[in-house]
């Protein structure tokens, strides 16, 4: 619980996240070695930061020249702030969001790979272990400590520091962060390989990451709207999974399976964005556009009572925003509904035409769910065959093998449970 918090602020003092993320665990070392003994600190967090500074001291102190150092890195007040006695760990913890919010952005540097973000976020904020992570991503622990320490040492080399951003740098640097935490959360919502469509264990990690992004940068829409966005979508796990294990798509769900508690908190968190937005006279961005779009389906008690115009709507209006073929594929399912699938057909005919989605399952999916809903049965049960052909998680090719061999109980927006 307290791990990201004691690695940030020794990060502030070393300037380098790997060394404080070593020096944090020394410092949880030797708790585990005095706590039995004296007992648990009145503020167990705050010891272990004073702790953990105090090793960052001795540490500089052993290595190098002290005042050479400190006239290297810049933190003599810092430094001095560490030397705190024992029972003053107030100070320890000054400005400590900050420090958090500063080792996030930090773990989510763009020049970072996707996959190390994920894995550095995960490992230093989120408090996972290494064979954690290995395990919810299907992967090795040697894989994944790899990535963590090249991640490290990328930060080291180009001299990354833990602090927020300001100014035009802010806007980039967070959108980098929202994009590691939403990457979690669509692993956990829709695996793409393995046996298991959906992992929870994911999905919640990444709401608990969004919702401490939330209390520490409470200013920023796009921050609450991910996590509406995410809220909601997992507000219908219970439903989108049947008695077998078998998805049920979104337009088959039992809404009153939904968790409807959590859909509350994810409206209100899309009530605070807009009203920042509108506070600020700027336009939505993509979290929001998204969290909007997904509202209208929590909002509706039946299938039929979806308002697919709005849909389709904001989703053209995320389209202009980030163009994306991806974007352009849910618009076309929102206009099967607003307006029919032989409108849908024409925007999907032309997304197949440029090519650009010719290894995404989805687009034969959605193509031969509308072919089915305009009565050409043998041209869709090819087109679910060629999705199941390119699925990679085992759950979702056995529906599209269903469907394609004329299955009929497994209808609807495809990609939109």
């Amino acid at each position: 619980m307290e791990a990201a918090k004691v690695t940030a602020v020794v990060a502030r003092v070393v300037g380098d996240v790997g060394l404080a993320e070593d020096l944090a665990q020394d410092a949880f070392v030797q708790a585990l070695e005095q706590w039995p003994r004296d007992g648990i600190p009145t503020k167990p967090g705050a010891w272990l930061t004073a702790t953990a500074r105090r090793r960052a001291v001795d540490r500089i102190r052993r290595d190098v020249n002290l005042s050479a150092k400190l006239q290297q890195v810049g933190h003599l007040e810092e430094l001095r702030v560490a030397e705190l006695a024992e029972g003053d760990f107030d100070a320890a913890l000054e400005d400590v969001d900050d420090d958090v919010l500063g080792l996030v952005f930090a773990a989510c540097h763009p020049a970072l790979t996707a996959q190390a973000r994920i894995c550095l976020t995960l490992r230093m904020i989120g408090g996972l272990t290494t064979r954690e992570i290995a395990r919810a991503f299907l992967t090795t622990e040697s894989t994944v400590a790899q990535r963590i320490s090249r991640a490290k040492k990328t930060l080291s080399q180009d001299g990354v520091t833990v602090e927020v951003p300001s100014g035009a740098e802010l806007a980039p640097r967070l959108a980098s962060v929202l994009e590691v935490v939403y990457l979690v959360f669509n692993e956990g919502y829709a695996a793409t390989t393995g046996r298991d469509w959906v992992r929870g264990d994911l999905m919640e990690e990444a709401i608990r990451l969004g919702r401490v992004l939330a209390a520490l940068a409470p200013a920023e829409p796009e921050v609450h709207g991910l996590l509406a966005l995410m809220e909601i979508q997992a507000s219908r796990t219970r439903a989108r999974i049947g008695r077998d294990g078998e998805p049920v798509l979104l337009l088959e769900q039992d809404r009153s399976l939904w968790d409807h508690a959590l859909i509350r908190h994810a409206l209100a968190a899309l009530d605070r964005a807009v009203a920042l937005l509108e506070a600020a006279r700027s336009s939505a961005g993509p979290y929001v556009l998204q969290a909007a779009i997904a509202s209208c389906h929590a909002r509706a008690r039946t299938a039929d009572a979806t308002d697919w115009a709005r849909i389709a709507a904001l989703y053209a209006q995320l389209g202009g925003l980030r163009p994306s073929p991806v974007v352009e594929l849910n618009r076309a399912v929102a206009l099967s509904y607003a307006k029919g699938p032989e409108a849908a057909l024409e925007v999907v005919d032309a997304l197949a035409a440029t090519g650009e989605l010719s290894d995404y399952h989805l687009l034969p999916s959605v193509r031969g769910d509308l072919l089915e809903r305009l009565g050409h049965d043998e041209q869709a049960r090819a087109e679910f065959a060629r999705a199941a052909s390119m699925a990679q998680n085992d759950v979702e090719k056995a529906l599209l093998l269903r469907r394609a061999d004329g299955a009929t109980g497994a209808t609807g927006a495809q990609g939109a449970g």
